[in-house]
C-alpha cells in the first residue's frame, strides 16, 4: 500500500498535526517531509498541488489541507 505523505514546516501547529496524523493512521503509514529541513522538496510538494502547510496528502493524490500554518510562500523564505 502506497502511504500518505504529511509535509510540514516545523511550526507549533505543524508539529501538533503531524502527531495527530501519525496517532490516527499510523506512523507506518505516514512519510512525514519537513519542508523548513528538505527545501529541495518544495517543488515537488507544489507540483502535486501542496498550497500550505500543515497539508496530508493521501495515497489517491488528494491534498488535504489542515488548519492553516504557513503558506508555501512562507516557506521558501
Amino acid at each position: 500500500m502506497k502511504k500518505s505523505v504529511f509535509y510540514h514546516a516545523g511550526c507549533p501547529v505543524c508539529v501538533s498535526a503531524e502527531q495527530d496524523i501519525i496517532d490516527l493512521i499510523g506512523a507506518s503509514n505516514v512519510e512525514v517531509i519537513h519542508l523548513g529541513e528538505q527545501k529541495a522538496k518544495i517543488a515537488s510538494a507544489e507540483e502535486i498541488g501542496v498550497k500550505s502547510v500543515p497539508a496530508l496528502v493521501t495515497p489517491g493524490g488528494n491534498v488535504l489541507h489542515i488548519n492553516f500554518g504557513a503558506s508555501m510562500e512562507d516557506v521558501k523564505a
